[in-house]
Order: C-alpha cells, then structure tokens, then sequence
C-alpha cells in the first residue's frame, strides 16, 4: 500500500473540514457534514487501517503493537503504517474537539473572530487550542451560571 498517498489523502480530508469549520458559515449541514464526512469518515480509515495491523492483514514492522512501553510505543511509530495510523488518529479527534469547540463558542456568543485563531491552534497543537478555549470560555460560563 501507498502510505504516502494514504496520508497525504486523510491531511486533505481534514484541511478541507478545518477550512470549511473556520472560515464558512455554520448551517447545521454544514456541520453535519463535518462532523460524518470529516470526522467520521477519518474515524472510519482509522478503524480500518487499525484493525488491518492488529489482525495481521497489513504487515505494521517489527515489535507489533505494544502500548505499554515506551520503546513499545516508539516501535509503532518506525514504520509508514504506523505514522499513517496515529496521524489519522489525531486528525479525527482534533477535527471533533474543534467542532466542539466551534458549537460552543456559538452558543456562549463569541464571535467568530475569537474563534478563529482557537481553532487554528486545536488544527495545529489540538490539547493547546482545547485549553485555550477552556480558558476562555471559563469566565463566560461561570456569569450564565452553568458549567455546561
């Protein structure tokens, strides 16, 4: 298999979601789509892609997959599968968090120019866009007086 072509595919999937996400409008299609052409259909070649290599139908290299170590941990990441794998993996959840993020920003009433830079850094760095927006949001759903 093309591994290269396999990731450069799922970076354009998510590239074209973050863009939409960002910079269009937010009708509720458009974030359905998002959410199950983007998020979903990454989850889904995840998935996939997953069980190929525990099932031993895609070959993952040497050292299998060892989630206990380090070195264990180190091992998956040597081969083109593995790097495919685990980026597909933060890809999906960053786009998910940034929906998340997106919807509730929405609904706090921030503006969609505070946004913007958040969930540029949730595409970039995910956990350091997702404890930007906890911060930020903290004040405002402290005021409403629900945490939700």
């Amino acid at each position: 298999m093309d591994w290269s072509f396999v990731f450069s595919a799922v970076n354009i999937m998510a590239l074209i979601a973050w863009v939409g996400l960002i910079a269009l409008p937010r009708w509720p299609a458009l974030l359905s789509a998002i959410l199950y052409l983007g998020v979903g259909l990454l989850c889904l070649i995840y998935s996939v892609l997953l069980i190929s290599v525990l099932g031993g139908f895609i070959p993952a290299g040497e050292g299998g997959a060892d989630f206990t170590t380090i070195e264990g941990v180190r091992s998956i990441f040597v081969s083109d599968v593995g790097v495919t794998i685990g980026w597909t993996h933060y890809l999906a959840f960053d786009l998910f968090v940034g929906i998340w993020i997106a919807r509730d920003a929405d609904a706090k009433f921030f503006s969609r120019w505070l946004q913007a830079p958040i969930l540029l850094a949730t595409f970039m760095a995910g956990p350091l866009g997702l404890i930007i927006w906890l911060i930020v949001r903290e004040p405002r759903s402290r005021a409403s007086g629900r945490w939700s």
